[in-house]
């Protein structure tokens, strides 16, 4: 197999739409019905590579190309799947205007698209992020056209992966969750997830990523709530607990703000020590000023918020896909919900939305994060093959705009089908925190505290997304996430395993685990 310029190809193209077109609807399938999306990129790698394998004339670049355009619904129906259906959560009756709901979603997927390619450059070339599920595809690749003992070790960890999650999943004989502690007044009983995924991302990421987000978790679950608790501070459970969200979340929205600051302290520091010209050219501000202007109109025009309603929910979109790029890139989690809940709450207090306007406003911004995540995913692996990144690019636009219209057909179909949301057939579950949420913000106070927090550790050259993401999500995953980090570093000190050897068998468990989750959902699906 070759690696040449051969990028984005028409066999590429239909073999990644048609692609596309299952996994989508596979993936709003289990979004609904399990309150869960697994990363569908390792799977598609795989199956991109299968298929253009076939040829002769294949190129690694070409295969990176197509499974760039087959992963890109996933995410997209994830955004939806995880807010729209809220509003019939709140009014079984409410009436949502369909060409509303595909103008909101081929908006979220143009501007996910256009705030990636924004970007890359400060996240994947200068930041270096990690994007284990990305890196996870690129091993594959790499990999996949060698033999050896790397080989070996990748696909090795693959197929027991594999069939580890199939046994837990479909057969149930390994329990998804073990309990660790039973619980007192002051504490939640904690149980942690039993998922080679999450275990892989703890071994990928770097320690000091992976022990703040660990370390988030205990502050908060195991000393914040207990001595607020014991002292008085909070009035009962409930109260500790909405002030922790809040704390979580503020970390994180204050983590891309000082991210967002020093990139333009450092694009004006260049500016001012260098005589050569901005490598960004006119054509390109030209350009990303129209697509989003012309986002806007067509929300105001299309739909029923008003201009000054469409403006600020793009503009929470450039905020947002900022923030779910950092913590993909450094966790692998993308919670595409928490960050359309923020610009809907935003929403209701400027402009006093209406319950439509609000959820178009959070299913904007969570399927353009949702894409946004996935792309940056599929960037990383194109970067370290020498991808050329506009090819990649214009594939996501092409996948995510048919891919938000597949997840709205898809929606509808399922609503029509099940009769409504909210049920034990489908609950939806992050789609109800949402509908949870649209009363308004919880505690206003932890959430500036926690921006204050994460802007600051930014700037004083810390990364603290992961530390607000463990305050803000239980035990369940964190622990799990920990323990692996602890697992890799143990292993590489008392055996011969190096950094490459973890990064192979860490990518094999983590591919492994994302192909079963696609793989029982189709299955779920047809079923």
């Amino acid at each position: 197999m070759e690696t040449n310029n051969r990028q984005l190809t028409v066999r590429g193209l239909i073999t990644g739409i048609l692609g596309l077109t299952v996994i989508t609807a596979s993936s709003m399938y289990v979004a609904l019905r399990l309150g869960a999306l697994p990363w569908p990129t390792v799977f598609v790698t795989v199956l991109s590579m299968a298929v253009l394998g076939r040829f002769k004339n294949s190129t690694l670049q070409e295969i990176n190309v197509t499974h760039t355009i087959m992963s890109a619904g996933a995410m997209v129906a994830g955004g939806l799947a995880f807010t729209i259906p809220g509003i019939w959560m709140i009014n079984p009756d409410a009436e949502v205007n369909v060409l509303s709901l595909i103008i909101m979603a081929v908006c979220g997927a143009l501007l996910g698209t256009l705030f990636s390619a924004i970007y890359r450059k400060t996240l994947i070339e200068k930041l270096h992020l990690v994007y284990p599920i990305g890196n996870a595809a690129y091993n594959t690749l790499k990999t996949g056209i060698k033999s050896g003992k790397e080989s070996l070790k990748l696909f090795g960890a693959m197929a027991f992966s594999t069939v580890f999650t199939a046994i837990r999943d479909v057969f149930g004989w390994i329990p998804s969750v073990l309990k660790l502690f039973g619980g007192s007044a002051a504490i939640q009983p904690v149980y942690m997830w039993v998922s080679p995924m999450a275990l892989a991302i703890g071994s990928i990421i770097d320690a000091v990523s992976a022990f703040l987000w660990l370390g988030g978790c205990i502050f908060a679950y195991f000393i914040f709530i207990p001595v607020g608790l014991k002292t008085g501070l909070f009035a009962d459970y409930a109260a500790a607990d909405l002030v922790r969200q809040n704390l979580g979340l503020g970390i994180m929205i204050g983590t891309g703000a000082g991210v967002f600051i020093k990139t333009i302290m450092a694009f004006r520091k260049d500016r001012k020590n260098s005589r050569e010209k901005s490598s960004v050219s006119k054509n390109t501000v030209v350009l990303c000023a129209f697509v989003l202007a012309f986002a806007a109109i067509l929300m105001a025009v299309g739909t029923e918020m008003n201009l000054g309603q469409a403006i600020l929910a793009v503009a929470g979109v450039c905020v947002a896909t900022l923030l779910s790029g950092i913590l993909t890139g450094q966790s692998g989690v993308n919670p595409m919900e928490v960050f359309g809940i923020l610009v809907l709450l935003l929403s209701q207090l400027a402009f006093s939305s209406s319950i439509t306007v609000l959820f178009l406003t959070a299913g904007i911004v969570a399927v353009a994060c949702g894409l946004s995540g996935d792309v940056m995913n599929d960037l990383k692996s194109g970067h370290e093959l020498n991808t050329d990144p506009k090819q990649q690019l214009i594939g996501e636009g092409i996948g995510g705009v048919i891919g938000a219209v597949i997840s709205v057909v898809v929606l509808l179909v399922m609503r029509k089908s099940f009769g409504a949301f909210g049920t034990a057939e489908l609950p939806a579950p992050q789609a109800a925190a949402v509908a949870s949420m649209a009363a308004g913000f919880g505690n206003s106070p932890a959430m500036y505290i926690g921006m204050v927090i994460g802007a600051a550790m930014i700037l004083f050259g810390v990364a603290g997304a992961t530390l607000g993401l463990g305050i803000y999500l239980g035990p369940q995953i964190s622990v799990t996430v920990g323990l692996g980090t602890i697992i890799a570093t143990l292993v590489k000190k008392f055996t011969k395993a190096n950094d490459n050897d973890m990064n192979l068998v860490s990518s094999g468990l983590l591919g492994g685990e994302g192909i079963s989750g696609v793989v029982i959902a189709i299955i779920q699906m047809l079923g």
